[in-house]
């Protein structure tokens, strides 16, 4: 192959299923010329499956940009339908699977994995071109006609775990919310020991009261932030005060606190022992940091003598849990919940709040 009509790459070659591929690094700026996304370059059988979500690429480029000296990657995979050739720098036996891997120039490529992390590259290139000399690992497997890249690609995902939205939230050190988070657990005796970091829900017998992805989700409605948005000092505090006076003014966690009762018996008997209930108070902390600015506390001490038993289907059925008894936590449930509350503090229903409570009671 005439390498001035190819692309050469450094290269390490592997094999499995007795089929060799490649592992290169691409620069950057290399990246949206070979990897076209171009519906008339995909075969039509392929592109159902590697539809862009669009709304997904602004927050991998500005993930990129805002975090230059410290973004991290994981490899493209690609199928590649041309002429390929692999050249050992040495023939000894243990550098055989290292040299150049020349690709020609007129060579189909079709990504498996990572099309949006191709879409933000391009993206970000943009912006910073000075990103294009960066690199990134990309997997190259031969595949004549791209008739494999389908099978490649289903077998790529079929075992994959999307990791929980509560790990997600412990592993991230960049995201001032969930930093501010993990300090509010941290720093609260109760949330500390009772918040499960790794699931998204409890099952029937854990010890534990809380999820960490609910008490990120309240914190998001308490401030009214979404990820990625600054916290101010002044909301910090509120955060931290808030959660100090809710554990303080809730008497059913106080007793899980001081053994009296187990989170199970907690979550059985009560809706405060489930993450509708979280929720729905970060709504209304929102309104009371807003609205109360001075007074917001005496509002969450009353909390303690509202009847949170799951007995109590007069207020909550409907709300918290359906006509089998079972939490169903939703958009709606946890507005529902909120507006109960409210009502029970004596504070007046927006006019989207007052039209979803009616529509529940014409239900009824």
């Amino acid at each position: 192959m005439d390498a001035s009509f190819s692309y050469n790459f450094p290269a390490v070659r592997g094999k499995q299923a007795n089929k060799e591929y490649y592992v290169v690094m691409c620069p950057l700026r290399l990246i949206p010329r070979i990897f076209l996304f171009d519906d008339e370059e995909v075969p039509p059988e392929h592109r159902s499956q590697r539809i862009i979500n669009k709304s997904r690429i602004p927050d991998i480029t500005n993930y990129i940009l805002d975090n230059p000296t410290d973004y991290t990657f994981s490899s493209l995979t690609a199928s590649v339908d041309g002429e390929m050739s692999f050249q050992p720098f040495s023939n000894e036996e243990h550098f055989k699977n290292i040299g150049r891997l020349s690709i020609s120039l007129d060579s189909r490529f079709l990504i498996n994995d990572g099309q949006h992390r191709r879409a933000a590259i391009e993206e970000a290139l943009k912006i910073s071109p000075e990103l294009g000399d960066e690199s990134i690992s990309v997997v190259f497997f031969y595949d004549k006609g791209l008739k494999r890249s389908q099978q490649i690609f289903a077998d790529l995902n079929r075992h994959a775990v999307n990791t929980t939205s509560s790990i997600g939230i412990l592993y991230d050190h960049r995201d001032q919310l969930a930093l501010l988070t993990k300090e509010v657990i941290a720093k609260i005796p109760l949330l500390e020991r009772y918040t499960d970091r790794e699931k998204v829900s409890l099952s029937k017998n854990s010890p534990k009261l809380f999820a960490l992805n609910h008490i990120f989700n309240t914190n998001q409605k308490l401030l009214g932030k979404k990820k990625g948005e600054v916290v101010s000092a002044q909301e910090k505090e509120f955060l931290f005060s808030f959660w100090r006076e809710l554990v303080n003014s809730i008497t059913e966690w106080q007793q899980v606190l001081n053994k009296q009762i187990s989170p199970r018996e907690l979550r059985d008997t009560y809706i405060v022992g489930h993450g509708i209930f979280l929720e729905s108070i970060g709504l209304i902390g929102r309104t009371l940091y807003q609205e109360h600015p001075t007074d917001w506390k005496k509002y969450i001490r009353y909390l303690s003598s509202i009847d949170w038993n799951r007995s109590n289907k007069k207020e909550w059925m409907g709300r918290a849990f359906g006509q089998t008894g079972r939490i169903n936590k939703n958009n709606q449930t946890i507005q529902l919940t909120a507006n109960l509350i409210k009502q029970k503090f004596s504070l007046p229903l927006t006019t989207q709040e007052q039209e979803i409570e009616n529509k529940f009671k014409l239900g009824d």
